[in-house]
């Protein structure tokens, strides 16, 4: 879609303001918006604005940022009243010299995608699958979170309302252009999932973007909290998003896919895996890119902990999940370490980036963890056998993130610092707080 078709879709749609958006560093949507009157001029002229108040952007003396429409990405926002109808175009950041700005995370991964194609001729496909929460208002109480309903795994009642909002929710993101497959409550109670089709790695970011405020858009229309925390109740499984992944060349094939390989994994699958395994540490940084992350990542709750990769152990960091018969297109891996926390143009270049980095140093794939539960074997088994745990806590992800130039050049400097600043400035927050866990174990008995 052009400038021109898009201005004709807007007047046909009677919209009657546009919101143009992008994200920060950390995947936090920002908004410039304008009535349809002033349309003509912002997709001529782009938008301006000042960039020093938003995190991992400008300083002070170079503040100015133009905002350039992307048309492609045109969706009505259907949960807005009709007398008030909104859209959203998402935007690439430019300087005023006309240069690329090289903190804007989409656009990093847009320009990582075009080099990929160019100079590869592969194209990256990812299928994410996002989980949340539904909690109750609870008279604006926020601190301890009550689940909106009390339904398990894949359980449906015709009458529960949380089958309603998710119902509602599925159809404003088809609206708004989202291919979802199916919607279903997970294991955690007031806990959903939302799948869509898999797409390349741009287009499905923005997806997710688009997701996680729709989701809590239309959430807090039933008066409920929509939460992507990673880990919000203790005790209960927490929320994941784990990307399936697969390369294909621009011809359309499936350069994942052999008939021949009892996983009918290709050679090029395999130094993929091996790469996002070899960086798993320093990777986590970025899927799991908050203090909360690493409460969700631990034994016992279906999350990923030991670095290796199965196909019919989940709790395997990386997942070969069953692909159909006599469909190559469908064999792919699936990364089970992030979570909807993470800036999703960030993660799929440092997962790319990973994957790209075995490939190119043809490394080997090690033995698959298939029929070892790894969680009974004892640490110094664990070592003799090579398999080693993810970063237990924000700091020690930090830790390999800063020591890893192959995850840092997927985001390029001016990301690297503003990301490595916010997620320090994060840890020093959090490791100065005093928390109630703490008040209840030691105030009397210290």
């Amino acid at each position: 879609m052009n400038t021109e078709d898009l201005i004709k879709k807007i007047k046909q749609d009677d919209v009657k303001f546009i919101s143009f958006q992008f994200t920060d560093v950390n995947g936090v949507v920002k908004s410039v918006d304008t009535p349809i009157s002033k349309m003509d001029k912002a997709l001529k002229n782009g938008i301006w604005f000042d960039g020093s108040s938003v995190e991992g952007f400008a300083r002070i003396q170079e503040s100015d940022m133009h905002l350039v429409v992307d048309p492609d990405t045109y969706a009505i926002l259907p949960w807005t009243p009709k007398d008030m109808k909104r859209a959203r175009v998402l935007c690439d950041i430019y300087l005023p010299n006309g240069e690329p700005f090289e903190g804007d995370p989409r656009g990093r991964l847009k320009r990582t995608l075009a080099r990929l194609k160019e100079e590869r001729g592969f194209i990256l496909n990812v299928g994410p699958e996002p989980e949340f929460f539904l909690f109750l208002q609870n008279g604006g109480e926020t601190v301890r979170p009550v689940p909106h309903d009390i339904g398990g795994y894949f359980d449906f009642s015709a009458n529960d309302e949380a089958v309603q909002v998710r119902t509602e929710l599925m159809s404003a993101l088809d609206q708004m252009g989202l291919e979802v497959e199916m919607g279903h409550h997970e294991v955690a109670l007031g806990q959903h999932e939302i799948d869509f089709h898999f797409a390349d790695a741009l287009k499905t970011a923005d997806n997710v973007l688009t997701l996680k405020y729709a989701v809590k858009a239309i959430a807090a229309q039933y008066g409920l909290i929509a939460s992507f925390m990673p880990k919000p109740v203790f005790g209960i499984n927490g929320s994941g998003m784990h990307c399936h992944q697969s390369i294909f060349s621009t011809q359309g094939e499936n350069l994942f896919y052999n008939p021949r390989d009892p996983f009918k994994l290709s050679k090029l699958a395999y130094h993929f895996i091996a790469g996002q395994l070899q960086h798993a540490k320093a990777l986590s940084a970025v899927v799991a890119p908050t203090v909360n992350s690493y409460k969700r990542l631990v034994p016992g709750y279906e999350a990923p902990v030991y670095i290796g990769w199965a196909q019919v152990n989940r709790s395997a960091l990386i997942r070969i999940p069953q692909p159909m018969p006599d469909d190559g297109d469908t064999v792919r891996l699936e990364l089970r370490c992030p979570d909807p926390s993470t800036n999703p143009y960030l993660a799929f270049n440092a997962m790319l980036a990973a994957g790209l980095d075995g490939i190119d140093r043809t490394l080997a794939c090690p033995q698959p963890l298939n029929s070892l539960n790894v969680y009974e074997l004892s640490e110094q088994e664990r070592h003799a056998m090579g398999i080693e745990m993810l970063p237990g806590s924000l700091y020690e992800a930090l830790k390999a993130f800063q020591g890893n130039q192959v995850i840092q050049d997927a985001l390029g400097p001016s990301l690297t610092d503003a990301f490595r600043n916010a997620r320090q400035a994060e840890w020093e927050a959090f490791r100065t707080q005093v928390t109630d866990w703490e008040l209840n174990r030691y105030l009397t008995t210290a």
